[in-house]
This record gives C-alpha cells, structure tokens and sequence, in this order.
C-alpha cells in the first residue's frame, strides 16, 4: 500500500528570492512599520553621529527605530529575544535587511536614545491624525498598575538597610586590610574582582532608598504639622473647636515599617485587584476609537492628582499634532474622584464624568436606578451633584464609553502582547518604555485600519 504524501526531504536545496521585496506578502506587518519609520522625523537620532565617516560603521538608526517598532508591536520587548528573532524569524530580517544586530546592540541604542523614543508617541500620533483617526471630543483616562522590574521581596526597612550599609562597610574594610597586608599600602595589586564591583553597586543603591525613605519621613512630619497649624488658624478664627478626631503631634521617632526597594529604588508597591505587585502606575488618555492620545508613569498609587497633568498633556499633544479644539468630556473611575477636580473644571470650562464610587457600585446604581427628573435641587453638595449627573439617560450614555475605550486599551496591551511589567528600571526609563509601547498600540490601530496616509 502506498501513502499520497507531500515529501519531507530536509535535504533538497533551495534557492532564496534574490529581493528581499519576495520574502513576504506586500500587505505585512514589517513593510507597514517601514515605510511608517520613512515618515518620521528621526533627525534627533542622526545628530548623535559623527558626519565625518570616521570611526567604527554604526548600524542605521531607521533601521533600529524600525526594529524596536516592529518588535514592541509583537510584544517581544527583551533584547535577546529579538537578537534570537532576527536570526530565525523571516519578518525581522526584511526589518534589518538581514543583518543580525546582538542584543548588546538593541539595548543600548535604546538605553542611549530614551527621550528620542519617547518622541515616537507624537509621531505616530500625527499619522493616526492625517487618517483621521484622532477625534477628540470625548476622552476617557485610566491607570494601570504595571509591574517593575524588580521584586516585592526586594523591600527593605530602613532598619534593615542600615544594617546592610554597615555590613557592607565592614565587609569593604576587611578586605582593605587584607589587600594592604597583601600588597602594600602603595600598591593597588589586581584590578577589583567583579563581585565587589557589584556590592558598590548595591551599596549605592541601598544610600538611594535609605535618603528616600528619610525624605518621606520628613515630608510625613511637615505634611502634618500644616494640618494642626491650619487647624488652630480656623479654630482661632471661628472661637470654635472643630468636630472630628484632633491631628496628631508628628512623631519624633522614624516609622519602622517604611520601605523602599534595593532593586528598583523609584519603583513603589502598588495595589492591585489581585494583590500588592511592586510597579508603577502608568496613565493613559484614550479617545472613542481608542486611539491613545497621552502616555505618562508615575509614582503614586492613587490616580486622584493625575487628572490634571494628564488632561493638559494630552491637549498639549494634541496641540503638536495641529488639532484644535481641544478636550470637551472626559471620564473617568472614581479613583480621580475629589471635590477639588470638579470645582477645578467648572473654572476651566472643561466637563467631567466621574464615578463616585467603584465601578461595579457604579454600573449596578447606572443600572437600576431611574433618571432623575426636574431641576437639580439648590442643596446638593458637589458629590450629590454628580452622581445625579451620572444617573440622567445622557451621564448613562456617555459613562458607559469609558468601559469601551481605555479598558479594552490596557486588554490590548496587557493580556493580548503581554506587556505587563516593564523591561527597564527607573522612572525615566519606564516613561520612556511606556511611551513606546503606546504609541505601538497606535501604529496597530493605524495598520489595521487600512487609511494610513504616506507622503
């Protein structure tokens, strides 16, 4: 009996297509971000070159820039990965024209150009603009909390660290000692084996977290001694004592369990829905179509004093891009809720829908409870106000986009290429990683949308 079978011979010979134009279909991924990078304005990556020709030949920054692009776009973000992606993988290869960039490569082009990259966010942005694909009337902003590269069992107290800083010392000084007995007083002997070399590094590392967690505490007793001073003013003002529980004396004594991490010193431990992750919290302003139109990172777990400088950032792209009008709604959760945000709005002319309580609260009070009717009562405070602004059918409405915009966003990016925690460590450098993988989450939008407008 004889099979009917495609052979498998792994010995026959073949012959590549000589033009790297044959090696994959005219509609793919890889040519699409090539001829993005050509509209892009990569001068402040040539400026870092020497226009001379002297010197070792340095691989095309477009080139590069077009790599990371396509990388990040696939959510393969580490530099060995995409070393070992452009020795296997036929897509990297057109990016690269077949040549193998190591990974030493890729991270410091990209460790060396962080403020360019992040500059990418404005130039995608302009290409979802000219294909009309940027409409700002309403926006939704949200955080998420992503994780950093470094462990939550990487915090130390202060007291831990004191004693580690002084283990270290110890430690440093016994080994002077031995080398002086060894070699002189004069004489520097070998160079320093590469395992001291790394406790220095941790030794500047544990200082970084030790003045961080000193200046928090100082900030702590500051902080509260304004809160009894302002609290005497009004009491002195008004001949009245307040109601409420009295503020405490700040504490002489430094609190013992304050921490602060040895991996990743800026990073912070973060609350999250399923658990406490050590991270940052990183902001996104989103339009109707998705379309991210703002990027940042911060410190703070709590997104309450965000709204601000996310709402003028975004305008501010907005504005670089050519597009005027600017934001006229915008929503968000209710953890940018404070009475401080809409008395602040009202005097910008800028309308906001935020919930006042958490989001399943929220929709199941949106759900059930019937639209207000009549004219809003004088008396109602300003949380009343805007949780009755939010049960009327057009609050209904536009609330509900919120869920349809910036959360499927941080799907997209989290579960679908699988970006949830940052490659990089420190604040800039995050800001500068998530700067770049937002405006990939743009190119896609654009790439998928077909409309792209090449000039």
């Amino acid at each position: 009996m004889a099979y009917n079978f495609i052979e498998c011979n792994r010995e026959q010979m073949y012959l590549m297509p000589l033009s790297l134009q044959e090696w994959l279909p005219e509609d793919h991924l890889a040519w699409f971000i090539i001829d993005a990078v050509k509209q892009m304005d990569l001068l402040p990556f040539y400026k870092k070159y020497r226009t001379d020709g002297l010197g070792q030949a340095a691989y095309e920054p477009s080139m590069m820039v077009g790599l990371l692009l396509y990388a990040y776009c696939l959510g393969v973000r580490s530099s060995r990965r995409i070393e070992r992606a452009c020795e296997v993988d036929v897509a990297f290869k057109v990016i690269t024209a077949n040549q193998k960039p190591d990974y030493s490569t890729t991270c410091r082009f990209r460790q060396e150009n962080e403020r360019e990259l992040e500059r990418l966010f404005t130039e995608v942005l302009r290409m979802c603009s000219k294909a009309g694909m940027v409409k700002v009337g309403m926006v939704a902003l949200d955080g998420t909390k992503v994780e950093a590269n470094a462990s939550l069992a990487a915090n130390l107290t202060r007291e831990h660290i004191e004693a580690e800083v002084k283990r270290m010392f110890e430690e440093a000084e016994a080994m002077d000692k031995a080398e002086d007995a060894l070699y002189g007083k004069t004489r520097r002997g070998d160079e320093l084996p590469e395992e001291l070399k790394n406790r220095k590094s941790r030794l500047e590392r544990l200082k970084k977290c030790k003045e961080r967690l000193e200046r928090e505490e100082e900030e702590k007793k500051k902080n509260q001694a304004e809160k009894i001073q302002k609290r005497l003013a009004e009491e002195t003002m008004t001949g009245k004592k307040k109601r409420g529980r009295k503020p405490k004396e700040p504490e002489s004594v430094p609190e013992t369990n304050a921490k602060a991490n040895i991996t990743d010193p800026e990073s912070r431990i973060m609350k999250t829905r399923k658990g406490y992750v050590q991270g940052y919290n990183a902001q996104t302003v989103v339009t109707k179509d998705q379309i991210i139109v703002a990027a940042d990172v911060t410190q703070e777990e709590n997104d309450v004093h965000q709204l601000y400088p996310m709402l003028d950032l975004a305008e501010a792209e907005l504005k670089e891009i050519g597009i005027e009008g600017g934001i006229e709604v915008a929503l968000m959760d209710a953890g940018y809720w404070s009475e401080c945000n809409i008395l602040q709005a009202a005097s910008d002319g800028m309308e906001l829908l935020i919930a006042t309580k958490k989001d399943w609260k929220q929709r199941e009070a949106m759900r059930k409870a019937p639209p207000p009717r009549g004219r809003i009562p004088n008396k109602l405070s300003v949380r009343e106000r805007m949780e009755r602004k939010l049960l009327t059918n057009r609050g209904k409405k536009l609330y509900k986009f919120r869920s349809q915009t910036v959360e499927p966003v941080f799907g997209q990016i989290k579960d679908v290429r699988g970006c949830k925690r940052f490659m990089r460590r420190g604040h800039y450098a995050v800001q500068s990683e998530w700067s770049l993988i937002c405006a990939t989450h743009n190119l896609l939008k654009l790439f998928r949308n077909g409309n792209a407008v090449w000039n």
